[in-house]
């Protein structure tokens, strides 16, 4: 079976575990979709986004041209995406804007211009957007001292698994260069990566490609060969508009129909990214 140019033997393709094979509690039952066709009706019927997401989390096989894995920071690395979401409607809420957590996923890796565009857009043209990120930094540096920076499940793993395979191993974050270099060493992986980058490095953010061509360029790879893992909307735009793979693991939201259209694979956690390299 091809799909987006990747080949899957027909026996694995088939067995497919869809969202009609889940009791109402949703438990996994012992049944297994045997039948593709009929597996796939139900699922459009159902819960088409389902299907597709259970499809690219089991569907995908290693790819032998994968030269290098390019890992977002915030959300992928590093558990602080949901501070970064408390931060923003706080910091919203105190410049009396009615600012919600929707509204903060939004914002999640986005280029400051467009960000502040988007806000103004929404919330009209007294919303300052830079005055308020000043605000939600203090408040996202508080939280950081308080609950301390988290790492996220399989960090290390991965990373030995990478290095092992001799696969090359970069960063490209939104986040500021001096800070991104301090959050890595303070989890103790910054030296574990060949290349670390910013958005605030190249002349435009996510979702442009800028920073994923900028990473690919640094570490020497085409972007073709190069797996980036993101967990936001604005970066898995990113990353396939530069030519990557995209794999998401998700954090604070699953991927919608839109996304799923994007994506190379999903991994549930940092080691599960192991199955497409």
């Amino acid at each position: 079976m091809q799909e987006r140019g990747r080949t899957y033997p027909a026996r694995k393709s088939a067995l497919i575990r869809c969202s009609a094979c889940r009791s109402v509690e949703g438990r996994i039952r012992e049944k297994i979709c045997i039948d593709k066709v009929q597996c796939v009706q139900e699922c459009v019927k159902k819960d088409t986004a389902c299907f597709k997401l259970e499809k690219i989390r089991v569907g995908v096989m290693r790819s032998s041209n994968i030269k290098a894995v390019i890992f977002d920071m915030d959300g992928v690395l590093i558990d602080t995406e949901k501070h970064y979401n408390a931060a923003w409607c706080e910091a919203a809420r105190m410049a009396g804007f009615d600012f919600k957590r929707e509204h903060a996923l939004m914002l999640r890796s986005c280029d400051a211009q467009l960000a502040a565009k988007m806000m103004k857009d929404i919330f009209g043209a007294g919303f300052d957007y830079f005055a308020i990120r000043e605000v939600r930094r203090r408040l996202v540096a508080e939280r950081l001292e308080k609950y301390g920076l988290e790492k996220k499940p399989g960090i290390d793993e991965i990373l030995a698994f990478l290095h092992e395979k001799c696969i090359k191993a970069a960063v490209a974050t939104a986040t500021p260069i001096e800070l991104t270099l301090q959050h890595l060493e303070k989890i103790g992986v910054r030296d574990q990566f060949d290349k670390i980058v910013s958005a605030k490095q190249v002349e435009h953010g996510k979702p442009a490609p800028d920073v994923y061509l900028y990473a690919c360029a640094q570490i020497g790879e085409e972007p073709a060969d190069c797996i980036a893992v993101e967990d936001s909307p604005n970066g898995i735009r990113s990353a396939y508009a530069a030519g990557c793979k995209p794999v998401m693991v998700p954090d604070l939201t699953q991927p919608d129909e839109e996304l799923l259209s994007l994506l190379y694979a999903v991994a549930d956690t940092l080691w599960d990214i192991r199955r497409f390299v």
